[in-house]
């Protein structure tokens, strides 16, 4: 394809048969001899037109080997050809593009994973069809036209995005396909290759073309691929509008996932409990969260990852957002970044629908002001969803008016403590009471005001042969409300669920030295809203994980085997532990578990302990088991095993009751932790004290 073909496209393009042969695709694309020749346009009519669009048939090429599918050429024909009977394709700039090169994909995904891509176009066939099975498994279907279809659409976006952010035109309405915000930077999955917005986000950054890049997800399902492309990054926000009841699942989407380290905050997830969302729905969040939130980071580039399966009339999102409304969101988004707006096409399944959705955008971003809406009110799920996504994120923003607490208001009073100082004293007693726990004297000021009373061990750490390490955080909050409109804390039936003293209860009675480390410290710098308290209380949390390691477990004799265990939202630290210190000299395997709002610690690839991970660590999770094949593909988390046995998700604190004996067979078995389980069964561990501890808050 050169340069002036994507220029000439103006028409619709129909496909030739596909047919194979000696095994290999051969499909042929007829160009319509009635495409108007750009050349008869003036220079000047062509370079006047301040939005463009992105549109190529060869990606109509991307077909089904062997049924009809949701994800079919058919979505960005019927928009082409819309928007070119109502006459914006003749007012809009065709911008030329080439397929994404291979150092722009690596700017967000793997080597690997480019590879994987490209090795689609190379199988027969035999290959495709015995192969169905495997990529319905990641929900994918592929064919030779695959890569070539994938490398287009991810171009598509790019280009899109460089001739906005330089002032060639506007803004741009990119008609792609296949879509890109499932794909994760390790993974191909949720009909998605390549993460299109996220590459083009990393590519324009790279060309220095824009600092501060805002990614507004409206595709009804959540993009994980996105988020976690720039889960620790601060200079690229991620929101999204999204059900949370469906496809990809887990708790990677939740209200409460967030972002990690730097990037704490800038991933924003309003997740819908259930489908019916329309217009008065959207339009309220994005009054109350995302235009907030939007102006407060101030982005030198907007883009939409423009789903339309929230569309009315879509079967699959099971939403009603109208055309209209979807016309008045793009509206506000054009307010941002000088009007440096991009809108990529990703999901949306009834033709319909998307048609007429696109068209409504496509108009708003050639100047049209949107369609009059009559008086509307959203519902009353809407409105707890997007209160509860505001009182999250207000201690990361400042534009937001739903502050949890207002800690610098009473961190000051004689008469307050806060909940987590009361906890951690009730804590260390129980554990020195039951377990025989000390305190662990720490000689740095800095870390002693704030993790005094955090940091216990018990009384043999240097003299035993094994020990277990566990990095945590405070157990699961059960809190019960007296109502909606106050808030207000039903102490009777409030709970704090804390599975660890059964863990040292076994480790103690097995021989196992105990240190454990509480690396929740301080409510005020959490539930302050400078970023730069927050910046400062993760650094002391990389600062105080490494002092205990120096000064003890490094010192500790060398045939001492010690287990890494971390547990309720020590993910983060454990990584940095990794990043900072060469750890697999000292240990002999590592356990994370994974409760239902919970995510994983993985290393990256060029990570030098990144293969002794893999090999030696093993996660218990409490998501639902129909989940696992895609948790279980991911790349750097070594072997993932759920302990959610009746369906559905499970809490921390459970998962971390059930594994221990799980944990005791493996430890006794000599195995690696990341291989295989045989199908021997575990011991009996009944004489430890039944449950989890549950402390009543009131």
């Amino acid at each position: 394809m050169s340069m002036q073909d994507s220029m000439d496209i103006d028409t619709p393009v129909p496909l030739v048969p596909i047919k194979y042969v000696n095994n290999r695709v051969q499909f042929t694309i007829r160009r319509s001899s009635s495409a108007p020749d750009l050349g008869k346009k003036t220079r000047e009519d062509y370079h006047s037109k301040k939005t463009g669009y992105i549109y190529e048939s060869a990606m109509l090429a991307h077909v089904h080997p062997t049924e009809d599918h949701p994800e079919q050429p058919a979505r960005i024909l019927v928009i082409f050809q819309e928007m070119q009977a109502e006459g914006l394709i003749t007012r809009a700039r065709s911008i030329p593009f080439n397929p994404v090169l291979r150092r722009e994909a690596l700017l967000v995904h793997s080597e690997d994973h480019w590879n994987k891509v490209e090795q689609i176009a190379q199988m027969t066939r035999e290959n495709i069809l015995e192969s169905v099975a495997y990529y319905e498994g990641l929900s994918l279907y592929v064919s030779p036209a695959t890569t070539h279809a994938a490398k287009l659409s991810c171009g598509g976006v790019i280009e899109a995005c460089r001739a906005v952010a330089s002032g060639t035109i506007r803004n741009c309405f990119a008609i792609v396909r296949p879509p890109g915000h499932h794909a994760e930077p390790d993974e191909h999955m949720g009909f998605c290759f390549f993460n299109n917005c996220a590459v083009a986000a990393r590519a324009m950054q790279v060309e220095r073309k824009a600092k501060k890049v805002l990614i507004l997800d409206w595709d009804v399902h959540h993009g994980n691929g996105t988020q976690k492309a720039f889960l620790d990054d601060p200079t690229v926000l991620y929101i999204s509008l999204h059900r949370f009841d469906i496809y990809p699942g887990g708790q990677f989407g939740a209200v409460t996932s967030c972002g990690e380290g730097p990037g704490l905050g800038y991933s924003v997830n309003i997740a819908w409990p259930g489908g019916g969302m329309g217009d008065a729905d959207y339009l309220y969040a994005f009054q109350k969260v995302v235009m907030p939130i939007a102006v407060e980071f101030a982005p030198d580039l907007v883009i939409v990852s423009a789903g339309f399966d929230a569309a009315r009339g879509d079967d699959l999102g099971e939403c009603d957002v109208t055309p209209a409304g979807y016309a008045h969101m793009t509206h506000m988004l054009s307010s941002l970044a000088n009007g440096k707006l991009v809108v990529a096409l990703e999901g949306g399944y009834n033709l319909d629908s998307i048609r007429n959705s696109a068209v409504a955008v496509m108009r708003v971003l050639m100047g049209e002001a949107p369609p009059y809406l009559l008086p509307m009110v959203a519902s009353k799920a809407a409105t707890e969803t997007v209160y509860q996504t505001a009182r999250v994120h207000a201690r990361y923003w400042n534009n937001l008016n739903a502050p949890p607490l207002d800690a610098r208001a009473i961190e000051d009073s004689p008469i307050s403590t806060d909940i987590p100082t009361l906890l951690k004293e009730y804590r260390a007693r129980q554990l020195y009471t039951h377990c025989e726990l000390y305190r662990i004297p720490i000689a740095d000021q800095e870390l002693k005001s704030s993790f005094e009373g955090l940091a216990l061990c018990s009384n043999d750490i240097m003299t035993a042969r094994k020990m277990i390490f566990l990095i945590h955080n405070f157990g699961d909050l059960h809190i019960e409300t007296l109502g909606e409109a106050s808030c207000d804390i039903d102490l009777e039936k409030s709970y704090i669920m804390d599975a660890s003293e059964q863990l040292v209860q076994w480790a103690r009675r097995s021989g196992f030295s105990f240190i454990d480390l509480n690396v929740f410290f301080n409510a005020s710098a959490y539930l302050a809203s400078s970023k730069e308290s927050r910046r400062e209380a993760i650094a002391l949390q990389r600062k105080m994980i490494t002092y205990i390691w120096d000064n003890y477990v490094e010192l500790l004799d060398d045939d001492c085997k010690v287990y890494l265990v971390a547990y309720a939202g020590a993910s983060y630290p454990l990584s940095e532990l990794f990043r900072s210190r060469d750890l697999t000299k000292r240990l002999a395997g590592v356990v994370q578990i994974v409760g239902q709002s919970q995510e994983p610690a993985t290393l990256k690839h060029h990570s030098e302990a990144y293969d002794w991970f893999v090999k030696n660590s093993v996660i218990y999770t409490g998501f639902d088991p129909s989940d696992m094949a895609t948790f279980s593909q991911r790349a750097g988390i070594g072997r993932a095993q759920s302990l959610s046995s009746n369906g559905g998700s499970i809490r921390g604190a459970s998962v971390m009751q059930k594994c221990i004996p799980h944990l005791d067979e493996l430890i006794k078995s000599g195995r690696p932790f990341g291989a295989p389980v045989p199908d021997a069964g575990v011991a009996d561990l009944s004489g430890l004290s039944n449950g989890a501890a549950m402390y009543h808050i009131g």
